[in-house]
């Protein structure tokens, strides 16, 4: 397994993958044959990608005559689905020819060797011209080529239970303008309405890079300019009063118990928990969370709530205090991408473009509650109407961040999960959890770091 990233050492954790073939089969030595690897919902009801995957497979067959689509759902964790893909990219025996690639990890697998750049190909692809810009620099490396062709972004903010809100003699229309009134509406609930959770904000390293990113890093992002990396010096920062100030928003939810039972919080399930079954049953009041939650609920998601649009609410999330722009937004998104040593380029090529034709991609952002990135399909009537709430998570983009495309980020996002499970146990206080980042940032990206009060 290759250095450049912690997340290999998952690996023996690693639920083993299991293999669907598509209308046919195939084996690794078939030049007839293109493989496609992608991240089974660990809750087996959840099909939306599984769906999808199958539905361009079986265009792809028809059109292409001869040719067979190899479909790889690979359960697990998300972080596990991380490991287990770098395994397979490393042989020429298992390595897909199309792999689901999530855009935080395409340097540090650019930089493994393990993706293949696709600049030839794209060069005489006409939809290419059809995607926004910040998508495809989210799918580039610092050698400036693309290594892969993006499905869809996301953006994140407050979903609130409407119901539980007037329980408690909130606004229905709630609009917190800074981190002390979304933790004053939490303790409101936690008095006023016993029984629920006030407010699930991911955390540790149970939850993965969705903890770092929609729980901590949108703390972060709000505390001030560049936060975590400062593109003017090619520094990452380090000794920052925002970097604590965000561990000690983790710490008050947990030591408050405004948050989930510390069990929970830190399962590796949590995600699923959350959507499936503690907001559809109306046991959590606020969750800071993706624009994609509704594919869950609607009557093919893993569980159909229809009565979701009316009882949840949306809110941007806020900055620490109020300061421009007033509102925080991650965005990130995943690729279709071809490892370096897949066997059928070419063909998985042509697979990509099937995937990501302008039909099938509405058909994707509107099965997956996905935030287009084609223009064409951000206009298409069919997407505007697809889900509620399109239109407010589709206003964030504005505003939205993107985490560092850099090789080391994977690693930095490693240390940044360890020091909020160390804030959110009790066994480290927010200053103890910053410092012990602040000692092992210089060794994970090669001193190159800068202070910052």
């Amino acid at each position: 397994m290759r250095p450049t990233t912690p997340l290999v050492l998952l690996a023996a954790a690693i639920v083993a993958a299991g293999t669907l073939t598509a209308c046919g089969s195939g084996s690794e030595g078939d030049k007839n044959t293109v493989k496609v690897a992608f991240p089974k919902d660990t809750n087996n009801k959840v099909t939306v990608r599984d769906d999808y995957v199958e539905l361009v497979a079986r265009q792809f067959e028809k059109a292409h005559s001869g040719k067979k689509v190899k479909i790889i759902p690979i359960q697990a964790s998300e972080n596990d689905y991380y490991a287990k893909i770098q395994q397979m990219m490393r042989s020429p025996k298992t390595a897909p020819d199309v792999v689901y690639e999530d855009t935080f990890l395409i340097n540090s697998d650019i930089k493994a060797g393990l993706l293949r750049p696709l600049d030839s190909y794209l060069r005489g692809w006409a939809d290419w011209e059809q995607f926004q810009q910040n998508a495809k620099d989210a799918a580039k490396g610092q050698d400036g080529r693309t290594y892969g062709v993006p499905d869809g972004t996301d953006t994140r903010g407050l979903w609130f239970n409407k119901k539980i809100f007037a329980k408690a003699g909130l606004p229905a229309q709630w609009r917190p303008r800074t981190w002390d009134e979304v933790l004053d509406a939490a303790r409101t609930i936690k008095e006023k309405v016993p029984g629920v959770i006030p407010l699930n904000v991911f955390t540790g390293k149970g939850a993965g890079e969705a903890a770092v990113m929609q729980g901590f890093e949108m703390l972060l992002y709000g505390t001030g300019r560049d936060p975590l990396y400062d593109p003017a010096t090619k520094k990452w920062v380090t000794g920052s009063k925002g970097f604590k100030d965000s561990l000690t928003f983790i710490d008050t939810v947990y030591s408050e118990k405004l948050g989930p039972e510390l069990s929970d919080a830190l399962s590796p399930n949590i995600q699923t928990n959350v959507v499936t079954e503690l907001l559809p049953s109306g046991k959590l009041a606020i969750d800071l969370d993706g624009s994609w939650l509704g594919q869950q609920w609607q009557p093919t998601g893993g569980k159909p709530w229809p009565e979701w649009s009316t009882t949840l609410g949306q809110a941007p999330f806020p900055t620490q205090r109020g300061t421009a722009p007033g509102r925080v937004s991650l965005s990130g998104g995943w690729t279709w991408s071809v490892p370096a040593k897949a066997q059928q380029p070419d063909l998985a090529w042509e697979l990509i473009k099937t995937l990501q034709s302008k039909t099938n991609a509405v058909e994707w952002c509107v099965r997956g509650a996905q935030i287009a990135v084609r223009r064409d399909v951000a206009a298409d009537p069919k997407y505007l109407k697809s889900i509620p709430g399109i239109k407010f998570f589709t206003d964030l983009v504005s505003i939205s961040r993107y985490r560092p495309a850099l090789p080391e980020y994977p690693k930095v996002s490693a240390s940044i999960g360890e020091a909020m499970e160390a804030v959110t146990a009790g066994d480290s206080s927010p200053a103890e959890a910053a410092g012990d980042y602040d000692r092992q940032l210089p060794s994970l990206v090669g001193d190159q770091v800068v202070a910052r009060p």
